[in-house]
């Protein structure tokens, strides 16, 4: 079932895709697998240095119908992965991105698309992620910036950037939820089989034990908790439920999310509260009690923690939606 939205009578939220050299081809398509569906207020187009077929990574062209005249009235540009990254970027896009983003466009990088934004002295200053192989020539490239090699994604406000690959589709889910709310952007996730929700603070590259490790291992101890969000669950009634020891869970369930267990049931408790507050008119104490986040006081402080506001401001902003 999709969730609609409140009102599609405003004018829709234009995303410039900005194909350059030799880009990813997955990249590429992961903003319109993410703000394509026809029940979201956005017009997603691919736009080029200039219109006509550009080069993939892959070896075969794609036809591009916008040049960088997109960026003129877009108002996100996100730029996916390419492999040139480590040669100069024309001026040309440069400047486009420059002008857009004085312009106050909200500018989104993929991966390698991070380097263009350094380029475009977008980084200066900022925190920022790429992919964590890249990360110090990044770092190198741009040294007034933060560069975090750590995380899946970062934002800084009106300037985004994601680590590799299948964290661009955390990074257009998390832009998702900021501008219609969780039930929206956990819709939309479970219609592409994502992860509804994954913290850009956790780890993008995990070194994971030396015996293989399944989804089953964890798995059916998450679902299970996922039921049980009212309950005030502990760590060891994870791991109890997982039949592992209590420290062997801990071990394992880091290797296989890039987080602890209790930051990742505060996460989930979290976004099931922003659900609640979006699509309910429950008083803010009982969603708190009902997620499993106990007295008004401790609600307030983990929302406020994941979201950076509070529960109340945050149903002000997105009840209606």
């Amino acid at each position: 079932m999709t969730t609609p939205l409140a009102s599609t009578a405003t004018a829709a939220h234009r995303i410039a895709v900005l194909v350059l050299d030799h880009a990813l081809p997955l990249e590429i398509s992961m903003p319109f697998v993410v703000f394509g569906a026809p029940q979201l207020p956005y017009d997603v187009l691919l736009c080029a240095r200039e219109p006509g077929p550009v080069a993939t990574d892959h070896g075969w062209p794609i036809v591009i119908e916008h040049g960088l005249n997109a960026l003129s009235t877009a108002d996100t540009v996100i730029i996916p992965a390419y492999r040139d990254f480590l040669e100069p970027v024309p001026d040309t896009v440069t400047d486009a991105l420059r002008a857009a983003h004085a312009r106050g466009a909200r500018i989104a990088s993929i991966c390698t698309g991070a380097f263009a934004l350094a380029a475009a002295g977008l980084l200066d200053g900022k925190r920022a992620t790429t992919h964590w192989h890249h990360a110090d020539e990044l770092a190198r490239r741009c040294p007034t910036a933060q560069i975090d090699p750590d995380v899946l994604y970062v934002d800084s406000d009106d300037i985004l950037t994601s680590a590799g690959v299948v964290s661009g589709i955390d990074l257009c889910l998390h832009l998702l939820r900021a501008d219609h709310g969780a039930a929206v952007a956990n819709d939309i996730a479970r219609g592409i089989v994502a992860a509804p929700y994954r913290d850009g603070g956790q780890a993008q590259f995990i070194r994971l034990p030396s015996r293989p490790l399944t989804s089953a291992d964890l798995g059916a101890t998450q679902e299970w908790a996922l039921r049980h969000l009212a309950d005030p669950l502990t760590v060891a009634e994870l791991a109890s439920h997982a039949r592992l020891p209590l420290r062997t869970f801990e071990r394992r369930f880091t290797a296989e999310t890039g987080t602890t267990p209790m930051k990742w049931l505060n996460a989930a408790r979290v976004d099931h509260a922003r659900e609640l507050l979006e699509t309910t008119d429950a008083a803010i104490d009982h969603i708190g009690h009902q997620c499993g986040l106990g007295t008004a006081a401790n609600f307030r402080h983990h929302f406020r923690n994941i979201t950076g506001t509070t529960p109340r401001e945050y149903r002000r902003r997105f009840a209606s939606r």
